[in-house]
């Protein structure tokens, strides 16, 4: 790490966030243009991601495998809809083994087509219906503007895939995977979302209703954090997904596709993080607490580092995941910029005086120094007995305090404005949630004067934003409108 400071985030927010992701390792730039290589520490967080998710997809019934990158050329004009909204963002392979293949492949950038068409070979009769798949792995866009995690060519995530007897269960399956997700970014990520329904412009191509969490990033830009798509009967039909109902009649099966990926970690770096670096929430860090051993002299090592090995053991017999710094190389200063940036929710201190007094200091990630305002500081200093639990009940204090600010954030810079000209100034910072006819036009008109786009429609009673109400005008053209929806710039 270089002892160069981050752009603070009201200069250059972007700057802030690509540096950011350099600097803690997270990430680094391929030798592809627009591709990333994803760094051990930006793993870890990716599979604690995946764990957290992995665990709640099981325990709804879900199961996983894996399908082939390459799709043949023709799955993907079976569904017309599909391809044309994928076209552009398509790699195609056209030589392989050095010869011109007789159909070109496509490198997936996702995987409806070609699971529909085995679970079209899998399903004949009710009796194996529903189908509940999930598959981890990479997919490919062809994207123009890229940004680390947020958007690049080739990116990792996991695809729910299901298939259901019936409209009713299919639907059911779309909310409930929508809730699973919001359920982890909230409790996991410490992200509040909005739950909410796509537009017709915003939708998944190929589905008949998209429905998503939408986050707010401290530039009060939104992020669409995860996606759930009702898929009707468009793909079954495509790819004749068929199975014998108990009436002995064929039918056509109802299908789902869900997916959450990689970028949901910058969707934790853009919430949490500060001019310092990152703030990651303790449920999901790589590391809940660092160990910074100080001393001085060689009499001193003994003693320090005796009481440092004690500490380690029973953080890590009490589950936590914690580590070391036993660089001799830097200072103990060196080492606290460091693993600040590196965003560590807890750092624990022992110098000869601790040892002495069988103390040791702790600071948290998410109170650095001292407050400006209060005067509090982020820095305790409590005995080593016991100091497990103490722990414990202080990452799961961070993982509260992370969450309710991030939420204050949003609910402070979320506007009902009163009229359109307001709007087009509410969005420039912040979201606005208003009334809208759902007609395109209305939604082009706000998107080209504004840059803002239609996020969704929420599902949520969001606090202090009441639903539909009565109905009222839409905020763009005055005619009547039934439901809210929330205008923000997006990444």
């Amino acid at each position: 790490m270089s002892d160069e400071k981050l752009t603070p985030r009201n200069i250059d927010f972007s700057e802030w966030y690509n540096t950011l992701v350099l600097k803690a390792e997270l990430a680094d730039y391929a030798p592809v243009r627009g591709c990333m290589v994803v760094r051990p520490y930006g793993w870890a967080l990716w599979e604690n991601i995946q764990a957290a998710l992995d665990r709640r997809f099981k325990e709804t019934g879900h199961v996983n495998a894996a399908f082939p990158l390459l799709i043949p050329m023709s799955f993907l004009e079976k569904e017309k809809a599909h391809v044309e909204g994928f076209s552009p963002e398509l790699a195609v392979v056209t030589i392989g083994g050095g010869e011109k293949l007789e159909e070109p492949l496509v490198v997936r950038p996702t995987s409806e087509t070609v699971i529909g068409s085995m679970y079209a070979k899998w399903i004949q009769s009710y009796r194996d219906l529903p189908v509940l798949i999930n598959q981890w792995g990479n997919v490919v866009r062809w994207e123009l503007r890229t940004k680390l995690f947020l958007r690049t060519l080739e990116f990792y995530w996991q695809e729910g895939h299901t298939a259901h007897a019936t409209s009713k269960e299919a639907e059911e399956e779309t909310l409930r995977m929508l809730g699973v997700y919001a359920d982890f970014a909230i409790n996991e990520g410490a992200v509040p979302v909005v739950r909410g329904v796509k537009s017709e412009c915003e939708k998944f191509a190929g589905a008949v209703q998209s429905l998503s969490i939408e986050a707010m990033m401290q530039d009060t830009r939104a992020l669409q954090s995860g996606t759930s798509h009702f898929l009707g009967q468009n793909f079954a039909k495509a790819f004749e997904i068929q199975y014998l109902d108990q009436n002995n009649t064929l039918q056509h099966c109802w299908t789902t596709s869900w997916g959450l990926s990689t970028r949901f970690i910058g969707a934790i770096i853009m919430t949490h993080g500060d001019d310092q670096g990152l703030i990651l929430p303790p449920r999901l860090a790589p590391i809940q607490a660092i160990i910074v051993p100080i001393f001085k002299s060689d009499p001193e090592t003994a003693a320090v580092m005796e009481a440092v090995n004690r500490v380690q053991t029973e953080l890590k017999a009490a589950g936590i995941r914690v580590k070391v710094d036993d660089r001799t190389e830097v200072t103990p200063g060196f080492k606290f910029n460091d693993w600040e940036m590196r965003g560590v929710p807890l750092r624990v201190e022992i110098g000869p005086k601790d040892v002495e007094k069988g103390s040791v200091a702790l600071a948290r990630r998410d109170k650095p120094g001292r407050d400006p305002l209060t005067g509090a500081s982020g820095k305790s200093f409590v005995p080593q007995a016991g100091l497990a639990a103490v722990v414990a009940d202080l990452l799961t204090d961070i993982q509260k305090s992370l969450l309710e600010r991030a939420t204050a954030f949003r609910d402070s810079h979320i506007f009902d404005p009163k009229d359109y000209s307001e709007l087009t100034e509410v969005v420039q910072n912040g979201w606005a949630y208003s009334f809208w006819c759902e007609s395109s036009e209305c939604e082009a008109k706000v998107k080209e004067d504004t840059k803002a786009t239609t996020r969704c429609i929420p599902l949520d009673r969001e606090k202090g934003h009441t639903l539909t109400g009565a109905g009222g005008k839409c905020i763009v053209c005055g005619k009547d409108a039934k439901r809210k929806v929330y205008f923000a710039k997006a990444y």
